[in-house]
């Protein structure tokens, strides 16, 4: 199979030596070993690196050039060159373990009853992140330790991991908490201005909202910051139907140059432009990164520069003066355009024998689970003219049918509103109002805007922003335009 997987595999050039030596599985070519679980050992802080070879020999003592999560290509960081100490082989029937597509559906933050403990459970999040390659550990800007699962039982069994194996303390394990999207639903109202510190500088901007479809193409990789400008343009003119002179001046993406957001000059015959243009990069990825409503990463936010008036000496317009301009300047105008929440849409698979689908639909109605596509698989009797890998699919539904007593298994497919870290208990309401016979799978499907008015407290996004302010230690209520609009 690896002939034809290797380009799936293999990010390298596609004719050198490792590409080729994983397309033929060739022993004497360069090592290549996919490192799909850590386990821990008995030893603390030791682990046994479980994996599979695809090309090259495993020999004890040997160098190998070990490249993390984390690591670029062209970068060094999280690159090692460590020698193979000790290898074991592992036998087993199927080896395709390379890819684990897991979406962060259900996280909680974490916090050590001890606060002595920090060190203990900083250390013991490392552990797990190496020994689980589906759970996400990471730290919020606010402080807070998350731990994202693939759902309720698998984060259950992570943090009693956690507590008990890797961090050996006792925790503090908070509600389910949930990323949202800020955006907008509409251009500024009004011409934006903010003034630097020193009264010397001035920026107007103005914001509108993404045309459908573009946010996707930029998580995509459609569209990206390392395009050709003027390709990059070309594509969004004749999608978008964008003026073909600002879609060449797209000065970057946020936040951290990839995100979902653009910033665009459209200014005409303006002096010293270029020379802050790094500083209002810099305000654009902070705003970006941490909105107005409630600190969570902007979404779909176009953000247009239509003038500037700099001071002449270039010590008056430096970085300490442009960025936090910048930054006020982004958060009036999202203030100014009508500011909305992004909730997550997760898509769910239930698979189920025919008499649970009853108690199936009677869970969703009350989750707001919205079911667009409903199917049987077709059972058949196995023959001697058929493929072992068809006796292998067609016996493993006989022998469900067999154990859940039952004739045929039905996919549910559904999109679910609020997503599962919402909606504490719905995979144990499932499974009780099925006698234990649904298995949901939940996966990210995609962002919709959660109506209604964040700056209205009693709506649903209002009371999301009064949470989460107050989850992040941040003043009561959203700031007021006055904080960051000036008069001319």
């Amino acid at each position: 199979a690896q002939k034809y997987r290797m380009e799936m595999l293999y990010e390298g050039p596609h004719d050198d030596a490792c590409a080729v030596g994983i397309k033929n599985c060739d022993p004497s070519a360069p090592l290549m070993m996919y490192i799909s679980k850590m386990v821990p050992t008995t030893d603390k802080g030791r682990f046994y690196a479980f994996g599979r070879v695809f090309s090259g020999t495993v020999a004890t003592g040997l160098k190998a050039r070990i490249m993390g999560p984390n690591f670029v290509p062209g970068k060094k960081e999280d690159l090692y060159v460590k020698p193979i100490q000790r290898y074991s082989n592992c036998m087993y029937k199927s080896s395709d373990v390379m890819k684990f597509s897991v979406s962060p559906v259900v996280r909680v933050a974490v916090e050590a009853k001890n606060p002595s403990d920090l060190p203990k459970l900083v250390e013991g999040l490392k552990r797990l992140a190496k020994s689980d390659p589906m759970v996400q550990c990471m730290i919020e800007e606010s402080g807070e330790h998350i731990i994202a699962g693939a759902g309720e039982l698998h984060l259950e069994i992570c943090l009693k991991d956690l507590e008990e194996d890797h961090a050996c303390i006792p925790l503090k394990k908070s509600d389910p908490v949930v990323s949202y999207r800020e955006t907008v639903s509409a251009e500024s109202s009004i011409m934006c201005l903010s003034k630097s510190p020193n009264k010397h500088n001035r920026l107007f901007m103005k914001c509108c909202p993404f045309p459908d479809g573009l946010a996707e193409d930029i998580d995509k990789g459609d569209v990206n910051n390392k395009q050709d400008p003027k390709a990059r343009a070309r594509y969004l003119c004749e999608k978008y139907e964008w003026d073909a002179t600002e879609s060449r001046k797209v000065w970057c993406f946020g936040p951290e140059t990839t995100g979902p957001n653009m910033l665009i000059d459209v200014t005409k015959g303006v002096q010293y432009l270029n020379e802050i243009k790094d500083s209002v990069v810099a305000g654009f990825q902070w705003a970006t990164k941490e909105g107005v409503l409630c600190e969570e990463n902007m979404r779909g936010v176009r953000f247009n520069i239509h003038d500037v008036t700099l001071h002449t000496d270039a010590i008056h317009r430096g970085g300490g003066q442009i960025i936090p301009t910048a930054r006020r300047v982004l958060y009036a105008c999202v203030l100014t355009a009508e500011p909305r929440l992004l909730e997550p849409v997760y898509l769910v698979e239930i698979q189920c024998p025919e008499v649970a689908v009853g108690g199936i639909y009677g869970v969703l109605n009350r989750r707001r689970g919205h079911v667009f596509e409903e199917s049987v698989p077709v059972t058949c009797m196995y023959s001697s003219t058929q493929t072992p890998k068809a006796f292998i699919v067609i016996f493993y539904f006989t022998f469900l049918s067999l154990t859940l007593n039952l004739q045929y298994l039905h996919r549910i497919y559904l999109s679910l509103f609020p997503p599962p870290s919402l909606s504490p208990g719905f995979t144990a309401d499932l499974r009780s109002n099925t006698g234990g016979q649904a298995f949901p799978q939940c996966v990210f499907d995609h962002w919709q805007i959660l109506p209604g008015d964040p700056h209205d407290p009693t709506t649903k996004p209002g009371i999301v922003v009064t949470e989460t302010r107050k989850r992040k230690a941040l003043s009561e209520g959203i700031p007021g335009l006055d904080k960051y609009f000036d008069k001319l």
